[in-house]
């Protein structure tokens, strides 16, 4: 099998020798060049012809998003976006999903040694996953969606460290909610799946794997663009009719009853299966607390 044949594309020298240091070690990928601004990897693009881009946000003479809107008009491909974890970053990440990027990644910190194993791990994954992917033009920008992951109520032991029995009376409920988790790359597909929803429509939870710093952002994102009331999901909040709860990136959501009602539970206890917040701990407390009242995509 051939390998996945990169290049990066960053104005950090820094951070150029960092990512193929990173990538180079999984015998499945071949880091082929890198450039340090968006008119050099034009240029190597041509000569090279990878596989999957990895595109820095924020760099001189040409800004990530103008490269990327033009490389998906005149020559689509994979593209990994590479960003600061800001506010700024997240709103520009999300834009350059917008125009055909595959998913992001958080820019390398210079002491990033404490999580450099769990770092590779992402990075490595992603750009796998994104030389799979079906990248077309921007004149026809409705992409095939990324994985929704489905409702599975069957027990999780690896959740068990979050969710506890409750031992609260339980009323019975006509209210219905919607539950939806999201692997890589599914800020798309979540927002595709909002925009059709009415404002009328039962109450959503989600769980998107995404970091703290992009969790708020994405909230008003969707907030501005659906018909249903978006927000970034706090404790005890109760979930109702028309309206989105989007996990925040540092902690766990869960739904718990609280008597006829449904709620918002945030914990913030470790990673399950090396995510926070995580799909599994979502759907098992929807399975737990809301069983046949719960729908889950």
């Amino acid at each position: 099998m051939s390998k996945i044949r990169v290049l990066i594309v960053d104005d950090s020298a820094l951070v150029r020798k960092l990512l193929t240091k990173i990538l180079n070690q999984d015998p499945g990928i071949e880091v082929v060049d890198s450039a340090s601004d968006p008119f050099v990897a034009r240029e190597k693009i041509k000569k090279l012809n990878p596989d999957v881009l990895t595109l820095d946000v924020e760099m001189p003479k040409m800004d990530g998003i103008t490269f990327l809107s033009n490389l998906m008009r005149l020559r689509p491909m994979p593209v990994v976006m590479v960003s600061t974890l800001t506010e700024k970053g997240a709103d520009v990440t999300f834009q350059a999903l917008e125009l055909g990027a595959v998913d992001f990644v958080s820019k390398p910190k210079s002491d990033l040694s404490n999580r450099i194993e769990e770092y590779s791990e992402e990075i490595i994954s992603k750009v796998k996953m994104a030389a799979s992917a079906n990248v077309q033009a921007v004149s026809n920008p409705r992409r095939k969606p990324a994985e929704i992951i489905t409702i599975n109520v069957e027990k999780k032991l690896s959740a068990d460290a979050i969710l506890k029995k409750s031992k609260k009376r339980i009323f019975k409920t006509t209210d219905k909610i919607i539950a939806i988790g999201a692997s890589t790359g599914g800020t798309e597909a979540i927002k595709e799946v909002l925009l059709g929803m009415p404002p009328n429509a039962p109450g959503i939870v989600i769980a998107q794997h995404i970091p703290e710093a992009f969790s708020g952002p994405f909230a008003k994102r969707m907030n501005s663009l659906c018909a249903m009331t978006v927000y970034e999901a706090s404790d005890g909040q109760q979930i109702i009719p028309g309206h989105v709860y989007i996990a925040p990136g540092s902690h766990h959501l869960m739904v718990e009853r609280d008597g006829a009602r449904f709620i918002c539970r945030l914990s913030d206890g470790p990673p399950v299966n090396r995510h926070k917040p995580s799909v599994d701990v979502l759907f098992r407390s929807v399975a737990q607390n809301a069983g046949p009242n719960a729908v889950g995509a």
